[in-house]
Order: structure tokens, then C-alpha cells, then sequence
């Protein structure tokens, strides 16, 4: 198996963080954006998208600041790759930005980088932010 790579991306978003909170902690507000479809129980989410699912062991949730999940087939394979969606708030302008660390394969980085575009793009439009 090839090593993936680590990246990150931010993405500026004119809400409120609790609301987007909402939207990146819960099964309703994952399926608003994320998936097709999500579905949970305790700490095990399934992610639907067009008939195929996807199971994520939810790793750390910090209310109202950030949400880490690991494909359960990555868990399997034993490796430590994760996804977080992290909130952050920069302390003097009040700029909200969601921080987004993936991993990838070296030939898949851009892929997944224009993927986080998309699935955030479809947030902003469910937010209501530009």
C-alpha cells in the first residue's frame, strides 16, 4: 500500500460557527452537504453517495470546533489516516474559515482537493454563504 500524503485547505465562510457546527457534527446536517445520505450509531457513521456506502469511525468531536473521522477501511488496513473538519475563527477580524486536513495518494491530491471544493461549495449553499 502506498503512503498517502498529508494535505490541508481552507475554506473562508460567512456563518456562525455554531450553525456550521451543526452541519459538520450530525448525521441530518452530513447529509445536507457531505453525502446523499448518513446515517450513525454511537460513534460508527455510514456515508451514502449514489447507492455505495462508506462506514467512518467518528475519532474526536470538540463541540462547536471540530469533527475527525477515519474510513473504516482505512482502520482495517491499520494505517492512522483520518479526515478533520475544524472551525476556526480568527481572533481579531472574526473571520470563520473551515480547515479541512485529508489524506491522499500523491496522484490523488488534486482529485480529493477538488472534491473538498465541491462538498464545501454545497455547504456554502446550504449555509446561505458566498
Amino acid at each position: 500500500m502506498d503512503d498517502k500524503e498529508k494535505y490541508e485547505m481552507e475554506f473562508v465562510i460567512q456563518a456562525s460557527p455554531s450553525l456550521i457546527y451543526q452541519y459538520i457534527s450530525t448525521p441530518s446536517g452530513l447529509s445536507e452537504w457531505f453525502a446523499d445520505n448518513v446515517n450513525s450509531r454511537g460513534e460508527l457513521f455510514t456515508f451514502i453517495w449514489d447507492g455505495s456506502e462508506e462506514q467512518a469511525k467518528l475519532l474526536t468531536k470538540k463541540s462547536g470546533e471540530r469533527v475527525k473521522f477515519r474510513w473504516l477501511s482505512d482502520d482495517e488496513d491499520g494505517a492512522t489516516y483520518y479526515f478533520e473538519i475544524r472551525i476556526q475563527v480568527d481572533e481579531i477580524t472574526k473571520d470563520v474559515s473551515l480547515m479541512i486536513t485529508d489524506f491522499a495518494e500523491d496522484d490523488e491530491i488534486e482529485e480529493g482537493k477538488m472534491l473538498w471544493e465541491n462538498q464545501i461549495g454545497s455547504l456554502k449553499q446550504v449555509l446561505g454563504s458566498r
